[in-house]
């Protein structure tokens, strides 16, 4: 099994609905993501996919998201903000975009993360 990984970042603000504690309130994250793409099979010039297609497709999910109040975008209006969430939010939006997702690790902080996967 290949696979190929692009990190990225982007900052925005959200609150965690129905959780009580510290977190309930308005507060932000510059968050880290991964992006991992796998794949049995290379191209015949022996890539699985150009970084440069992966790194654009997630910039513009990215961008949706950047300096933005996540519980306002309509897909969080009534899912809410996680982290483990907002992994599975970039997955789908990739996977729209034709990208084969392996996996998305969504970074709250330097110390934790989320990861979401299609079963």
């Amino acid at each position: 099994m290949y696979s190929v990984e692009v990190t990225a970042s982007f900052s925005s603000a959200h609150r965690l609905r129905g959780y009580r504690g510290k977190c309930e309130a308005l507060h932000g994250h510059n968050w880290r993501v991964t992006v991992m793409i796998a794949s049995n099979k290379l191209d015949k010039i022996g890539m699985l996919i150009d970084f440069k297609r992966v790194k654009k497709a997630l910039a513009k999910v990215m961008e949706k998201m950047d300096h933005k109040f996540l519980n306002s975008l309509p897909y969080f209006k009534k899912i809410n903000p996680t982290s483990e969430n907002i992994a599975k939010y970039i997955y789908q939006e990739l996977h729209k975009g034709g990208l084969k997702v392996g996996t998305v690790t969504v970074w709250e902080s330097e110390n934790c993360r989320a990861t979401y996967a299609q079963d």
